[in-house]
């Protein structure tokens, strides 16, 4: 059984929209055709309640399951509602922040990377990882096992202020030791993919795990160098994971990288040309 997800991240509805992007990411629907649509955060620019009900209704005008996880820029940005009810306009719209999404094919666990008191970095704690193991547990056998937070919890290809998930070597370990085999992340506005066993030495047999961080598919800088527009799709086999990566072209998408990954605990296996 194969799965394809569209992952897309950092829309900031609410600065600089433009009307092109549901017609583009509409047209990318129809020629992928995922199952599912993941928002790794940021789907407003300012929190406020008309960004929120912009990002909802173009996610699901796409017609397809999505599930969706908060970023930083999803809490209000003032005070004190961004202390006193922080998630209220979320969670009215995707009814939590933390959601689970399960089929034969796949099972994804939304996590909260997100903090009121910090601006930019965001943590999870304990008591979330918890949960997250627990609730992979609960994957169909064979399941593509799959975890969304918005903090990345790998680096960007070019230089970045923005800080990674707090304790990220820990949080990694806790997700990868639960049992996921693909972490999305967003919040750079960069695209970067990594396998655990490119960043990680590892004794004995250990399973493939693969990271990813989708590019911003909204503009609030637009002229910012080092922030590409893009999103990505994860096909996912029995044996094996591809990820491609797409950038906006000014008119059209344009396919700009293919990675496989082995997914399990054997080898990526090379066919012959």
């Amino acid at each position: 059984m194969s799965t394809r997800i569209l992952h897309v991240s950092d829309l900031h509805f609410g600065a600089r929209d433009d009307p092109v992007l549901e017609r583009a990411l509409t047209a990318l629907v129809e020629r992928v055709q995922p199952d599912l649509v993941i928002a790794s955060g940021d789907l407003t620019h300012r929190g406020r309640a008309e960004e929120h009900d912009r990002a909802a209704a173009f996610l699901r005008r796409l017609e397809l399951p999505v599930v969706a996880v908060p970023g930083n820029h999803d809490i209000p940005y003032t005070f004190p509602a961004r202390f006193t009810q922080p998630w209220r306009e979320f969670e009215q719209r995707w009814q939590t922040t933390e959601p689970v999404h399960t089929t034969d094919g796949v099972h994804v666990v939304g996590v909260n990377s997100v903090r009121p008191w910090r601006h930019q970095s965001g943590g999870v704690a304990d008591a979330q990882l918890d949960r997250v193991a627990a609730r992979l547990r609960e994957a169909p056998p064979g399941a593509l096992r799959v975890v969304v937070l918005h903090h990345q919890l790998i680096g960007a290809p070019w230089r970045t202020r923005k800080k990674p998930v707090a304790k990220r070597n820990h949080v990694l370990a806790r997700l990868v030791d639960s049992g996921a085999e693909l972490i999305l992340g967003g919040h750079i506005h960069q695209s970067t993919v990594s396998e655990r066993h490119e960043f990680e030495v590892i004794t004995g047999d250990a399973r493939g795990v693969v990271v990813s961080i989708a590019p911003g598919l909204g503009r609030p800088r637009p002229k910012r160098r080092g922030e590409a527009r893009g999103c990505v799709v994860y096909r996912a086999g029995e044996t094996s994971i591809t990820v491609e990566t797409s950038i906006w072209r000014e008119d059209d998408w344009g396919l700009t990288a293919v990675r496989t990954f082995p997914r399990g605990r054997r080898p990526l296996s090379v066919e012959s040309v």
